[in-house]
């Protein structure tokens, strides 16, 4: 993947860079600053579709006083994750976890065929660094949703409770951030906590469900709010459509499904996505699967 994008989170100028953002991110830690939901809970970038207001982009999660790849990304990244929604089977130890959520540009608007990559700690705060247990890399459906199936992470020292993951539109920068859960007791003492990545948790029987939206530095245009011009009648059917075919081709937006050849050689999509140089079928056997 390529390097992280610089980090845009909201109004900051070049002059807040002299105060230390480790100063600025155990304030938010302590007073607990993030937008909030009248009767509990963080705001998420889909409760303002359709206001016309542009949402917060997601923060990227460093200590910012020397903002590199490895602090960025934790020393426990690798790249190369399989490709699955669940990180765990039936016998993984460990408090069941969903996060679900959905990924949006600078208008708000879903973005389809993103690339979420998840790693973190298992139940007892450790990482495998000679496999891939707890990892996994997944793509945002056509309506821009995502949802994760995991444990909830053990703690280690220096840390508070966490997930990573990179994100990436096509065509666009990484982002490296980490998701935090709410009311833990080191979120006031870590040094890389933000209060804006709070997940919503909530108990549902033995298990735990999370929420989250990110918002990405992709530009959109607003989609203009239709004139009702009276009823009209709906089709008595939905002729049929026939999925995209012919030559692979960058720009071209591709469904779980679609057929297409490369090199005198047919592939079949696996997760819809929008085509991009450096995506080419024989490169990325995550989307394609060679026919």
């Amino acid at each position: 993947m390529p390097a992280s994008e610089e980090p845009v989170t909201g109004t900051d100028g070049p002059s807040d860079r002299r105060i230390s953002r480790k100063t600025v991110l155990r304030a938010a830690a302590v007073l607990g600053t993030a937008p909030l939901l009248v009767g509990g809970g963080v705001a998420l970038a889909r409760d303002r579709v359709g206001t016309g207001e542009m949402p917060d982009y997601t923060p990227e999660c460093h200590d910012g006083d020397a903002p590199t790849v490895e602090q960025t990304e934790g020393p426990y990244f690798k790249p190369n994750s399989p490709l699955r929604t669940s990180l765990i089977t039936d016998s993984t130890p460990g408090t069941r976890l969903t996060v679900s959520g959905y990924v949006f540009g600078r208008a708000c608007l879903p973005l389809s065929g993103v690339l979420l990559d998840f790693w973190q700690a298992d139940v007892n705060g450790a990482y495998d660094n000679v496999g891939f247990t707890f990892r996994g890399h997944q793509f945002t459906n056509a309506q821009g949703a995502f949802s994760l199936t995991t444990i909830v992470p053990g703690l280690y020292p220096g840390r508070t409770r966490h997930i990573h993951v990179k994100l990436q539109a096509p065509g666009r920068p990484v982002l490296t951030t980490q998701l935090y859960f709410p009311n833990e007791p080191r979120n006031s003492t870590d040094t890389i906590y933000d209060a804006r990545l709070l997940m919503n948790v909530r108990q549902v029987g033995s298990a735990k469900e999370g929420t989250y939206d990110f918002v990405l530095n992709v530009p959109q245009t607003p989609t203009p709010t239709a004139t009702p011009t009276g009823p009209t009648t709906p089709p008595t059917s939905t002729p049929p459509t026939t999925p995209p075919g012919g030559t692979w081709a960058a720009g071209t937006l591709y469904n779980a499904g679609d057929r297409v050849t490369y090199g005198g050689v047919s592939y079949r999509c696996l997760q819809g996505h929008t085509a991009i140089a450096g995506w080419e079928p024989p490169n990325v056997p995550a989307l394609w699967q060679r026919l």
